[in-house]
């Protein structure tokens, strides 16, 4: 009778065993640590909580000095209920492309915004993420809001040498990636369709760099720096659906602020094509800048409720250069001086400058929210705070008329074509 009942609570827990995934089967061989779904990794995955097994992989890179990698083999969809951690420095967290991250159904994380998909713990420096994909289940998540700091993709504060590329991140609630004082991050070969929020989102950062990205926005903008200098945009493909905010946001109330916005097709996002705020009001000249350049603008300014719409919008910030671009089919101004609506004084300050040179302006129409009177080409209207500079562009066929509160005596009004 004893060996019976040995031999029957024996088999019970060898099925017991068998249903649990698999931690460590194997000693890995460095650098990198596999975690698949179907047996053949290092760490194993059965579709339900799988943050649990990519942490202890990433654990183990952290224990382990001679290993740098946590691979996500696939096809596999790996299913989280928790954030994923990046627990040491110089840490690659990478996979195949068809190695999906997928929040759960009713993730209920609502009591704790800010907590990402993807994290960071302790102090760390030298962190990848590439080539897998992120899907944020916004529809298996409908109960919680969007655009309020819940689910982003991937979160880092104060972390030095940053990158994310490669990725395929959609569906989401919050951002694709948040950084928060953050240096030398790297951005790229990311394609990003109905996040919640941005793209990408640097706070308080240094040396900012996106390129070769392609992002339909649904909530605010493809790529937003605020009070983040030596910050370069370019090469990339933006636009939105059904809705959103603007294209590129670039926000200053404090410190050094250098932004190089270039090379990028803008095409029928549904706020300004780019927005260039200053909420600081009077500050130092020195102290910020903004070059806009050979960029071409499509359509921008959709939005059917607001009238800060346009091709490039700004207020409050100065030195902006914009030079070398086209602007087709904007709606109410391709380059326009406002804040919210066409009668706010905006920051308070004066001596703000934006100088327009050698662009093709043309086919502004106007925007959707009080359009009567809209469609120019050029417009200002915070006329005792901003001045907009105009040099040699060429304007022709915008609705309105070219110009509202500027003038040229340098431009031209044919089609150089």
């Amino acid at each position: 009778m004893l060996n019976r009942k040995f031999v029957i609570f024996f088999l019970i827990g060898c099925l017991v065993l068998a249903s649990v995934p698999t931690a460590l089967c194997k000693t890995p061989t460095p650098p990198i640590v596999y975690v698949s779904g179907n047996g053949s990794g290092d760490f194993n995955c059965d579709g339900k909580a799988d943050d649990v097994q990519i942490n202890q992989a990433l654990k183990f890179v952290a224990d382990n000095p001679d290993y740098t990698t946590v691979y996500l083999k696939g096809p596999f969809t790996y299913t989280i209920e928790n954030t994923i951690y990046i627990q040491s420095s110089n840490t690659v967290l990478e996979g195949d492309s068809d190695a999906v991250v997928k929040l759960v159904d009713h993730a209920g994380w609502t009591n704790s915004p800010m907590i990402p998909l993807i994290g960071s713990k302790g102090s760390v420096n030298n962190l990848t993420v590439r080539g897998f994909e992120i899907n944020v289940n916004y529809p298996g998540n409908t109960e919680t809001p969007k655009g309020k700091g819940y689910y982003n993709c991937i979160y880092f504060g104060r972390v030095k040498n940053v990158t994310v590329c490669n990725m395929y991140m959609h569906d989401g609630h919050g951002d694709g990636l948040r950084a928060y004082y953050c240096e030398n991050i790297r951005f790229y070969n990311n394609t990003i369709s109905l996040l919640g929020h941005d793209g990408l989102y640097a706070i308080e950062s240094d040396n900012v760099e996106a390129w070769n990205n392609k992002i339909t926005c649904r909530i605010n903008s493809a790529l937003r720096v605020w009070n983040s200098d030596n910050v370069k945009f370019h090469d990339n493909f933006i636009d939105s659906y059904p809705d959103a905010g603007p294209g590129i946001q670039v926000q200053r109330s404090a410190g050094n602020m250098g932004v190089e916005i270039y090379d990028n097709l803008i095409t029928n996002t549904y706020g300004p094509g780019i927005w260039v705020i200053g909420t600081a009001g009077a500050y130092d000249k020195s102290l910020s800048s903004c070059y806009i350049h050979n960029n071409i603008f499509n359509g921008s300014g959709t939005n059917k409720n607001i009238q800060w719409v346009g091709g490039v919008l700004g207020s409050g910030f100065h030195n902006v250069l914009i030079e070398n671009n086209v602007f087709d089919g904007v709606h109410n101004a391709a380059v326009v001086n406002m804040y919210m609506t066409d009668t706010n004084a905006g920051p308070s300050g004066t001596g703000f400058t934006t100088t327009v040179r050698n662009n093709i302006i043309t086919n502004t129409v106007p925007r959707t929210t009080k359009g009567t009177g809209t469609g120019y080409g050029v417009l200002n209207c915070l006329t005792s705070s901003h001045k907009i500079v105009l040099e040699n562009n060429c304007l022709y066929s915008n609705t309105a008329g070219n110009y509202k509160n500027v003038n040229s005596a340098t431009d031209i009004y044919v089609d150089p074509l």
